[in-house]
């Protein structure tokens, strides 16, 4: 008969709730397409399962019957689909210091309504590791050429500070204004940073840049005064080196933070991750 789990679904909140209003907002869905998926059905058992007027929508003595039957079906398979959730893990990647505690919040609420895993994956290009599939979704800071056929969703925007060397001059100033990094030599992490010369017009750039390639290599050239970084506002609460000290930064443009996975990646895992990450907040 080509009955779908989509129509026992529709069918059944609908029954329960006596209302296809209120079983579109719990299923996400607009209204009439849920009443051309609950009339499908019948169609297709060439029944008349619901009772429906302007006021109310009643169950037929076939439709209740009916109805057993279907969420048995249902409860069946969400129990089959929860032992094999058990052994799924949706793979996390990141460059560098996830935002706390926003990261463990959202796993945790993650692998609570799912009963799937989380596995953070460390990585200096999270956007290669998204074209790789190595991992399947991303947390990305800054502005960033994203992959193609990616998609972004943007949790929040943190404050940037300075660091420099406890051997630099910046450290006696007290406080660094974004318009004056132009005249110190700034330390880039080119593949993951979220500062560096394209952060501002051709004509305000920084006059030096030292180029790195990753998170470790950026630390330790600024440790070792090659130069100042600005990074946001996060690394000063979580780095924790004896060569560096962190400068207040003014009038500096915040850095964005998203979450970035592609268009192909498992909407089964995707979906509820970026749920359990919004509710969570940043």
């Amino acid at each position: 008969m080509d009955v779908e789990l989509r129509h026992l679904r529709a069918f059944s909140r609908v029954a329960r709730l006596r209302s296809f209003s209120r079983a579109a907002e719990e299923l996400v869905i607009t209204q009439p397409a849920l009443s051309r998926t609950v009339a499908q059905l019948e169609d297709r058992l060439h029944v008349r399962l619901l009772e429906r007027s302007s006021r109310h929508v009643e169950l037929t003595e076939t439709g209740a019957e009916f109805l057993a039957h279907a969420e048995r079906v249902l409860a069946a398979l969400d129990e089959a689909l929860a032992v094999v959730s058990h052994r799924v893990t949706l793979r996390l990647g990141f460059s560098w210091l996830l935002p706390d505690p926003w990261a463990q919040r959202t796993v945790s609420r993650f692998e609570e309504s799912t009963g799937a895993s989380v596995a953070l994956v460390r990585t200096d290009d999270p956007g290669q590791a998204l074209r790789q599939h190595t991992v399947d979704i991303a947390l990305v800071r800054g502005d960033v050429a994203l992959p193609k056929g990616a998609r972004s969703v943007r949790l929040a925007d943190e404050p940037r500070t300075a660091v420099c060397s406890e051997h630099s001059a910046l450290v006696g100033r007290g406080r660094l204004a974004w318009s004056d990094v132009r005249h110190w030599p700034l330390v880039v992490n080119t593949v993951s940073g979220t500062t560096g010369p394209w952060s501002w017009p051709a004509d305000q750039r920084p006059e030096r840049i030292v180029e790195t390639a990753n998170y470790d290599e950026w630390l330790e050239s600024v440790a070792a005064d090659r130069g100042i970084g600005i990074v946001p506002e996060v690394a000063r609460r979580r780095t924790r080196h004896p060569a560096l000290r962190f400068v207040p930064l003014t009038g500096a443009p915040p850095s964005p933070v998203s979450l970035v996975h592609l268009a192909d990646a498992p909407r089964a895992l995707i979906r509820p991750f970026l749920d359990a990450a919004l509710r969570t907040g940043h």
